[in-house]
């Protein structure tokens, strides 16, 4: 088959790790596949099951939770950067934050930077302010949580 070529490298792409539809056909298209050839390799991957954005977003958003300890709005960015639709990026932050107390992963955050400090300058505030806040936690939140930190 003519277009065995850009599906064998689409499958060489998804067995070392997950990638969205988005992000095979950037590649194969790096690789100089035609576009007819991307799309039949994208659609024998997705009748497959080998490509599926939900599943995608769903392991973007635990590994950004989980193992790097981010916030929402980071989440949401990072799964969109994968080529993956908003809403589909949506339903995989509500479906991961169910479960997560997201003030007690703020709380996290804030104490990896701190290194058991107890009392802050103002400097000190708004470099944690910026830190968090483009680690995508709510600004509100991260106000709140450095207000209750003494004051140097």
């Amino acid at each position: 088959m003519a277009n065995d070529g850009a599906y064998i490298a689409a499958l060489t792409m998804l067995a070392r790790r997950e990638l969205s539809e988005a992000q095979i056909r950037q590649r194969l298209a790096r690789r100089e596949h035609d576009r007819d050839a991307i799309d039949a390799a994208v659609d024998r991957l997705k009748s497959e099951r080998a490509i599926d954005d939900e599943r995608v977003a769903s392991a973007i958003a635990r590994t950004q939770t989980s193992v790097r300890g981010r916030g929402r709005l980071r989440v949401k960015r990072e799964i969109e950067a994968a080529g993956i639709s908003s809403a589909i990026a949506q339903r995989a932050i509500d479906e991961v934050f169910q479960d997560i107390d997201g003030d007690a992963l703020l709380q996290a955050a804030l104490e990896r930077r701190l290194h058991g400090r107890s009392e802050l300058t103002d400097r000190d505030r708004s470099r944690l302010y910026r830190y968090l806040t483009a680690q995508g936690f709510d600004s509100d939140r991260v106000l709140a949580a450095l207000r209750r930190i003494g004051r140097t």
